[in-house]
């Protein structure tokens, strides 16, 4: 039995990227940091990171080719400090979710520790064409 991916399918023309962005979504699949995911409205997404001990200045978030990231990288503290116990990760990281066509990133807000990112996909109007068929000149 052969095995058909996304892009080999006979009935999904030009989705040969698919299988791709699939492939690199799994990629990004750590667990650091923490996220949830909800729709808001109707074409209306957040996405919620617990980025706890990040400033604004220590986040990034860029589009890069329908690829939403999202990056923390902490400052060094410049005086040593002793911890007995260390439980609040402060490492860097690097979140990454593809975006479907459509979909924009409307803003971001840092608000207690949650970085909260919200999205909006804006709904193409429906087009339908019509395709004459030439008729082949008869020899």
């Amino acid at each position: 039995m052969t095995k058909l991916s996304f892009g080999a399918h006979p009935h999904l023309l030009g989705f040969e990227q698919l299988e791709r962005l699939v492939e690199r979504t799994a990629k990004s699949a750590e667990g650091y940091p923490p996220f949830n995911i909800e729709a808001v409205a109707e074409n209306v997404y957040r996405i919620t990171l617990a980025v706890a001990g990040f400033r604004e200045s220590d986040l990034t978030i860029t589009v890069e080719d329908r690829q939403l990231v999202i990056r923390g990288r902490q400052a060094e503290d410049q005086e040593a400090r002793v911890f007995l116990h260390r439980g609040i990760a402060g490492r860097a990281f690097q979140r990454s979710f593809v975006l479907a066509e459509g979909v924009e990133v409307a803003g971001a807000d840092l608000d207690h520790g949650l970085l909260h990112v919200d999205l909006r996909r804006t709904v193409p109007d429906t087009v339908v064409q019509t395709i004459p068929i030439r008729t082949a000149p008869r020899t």
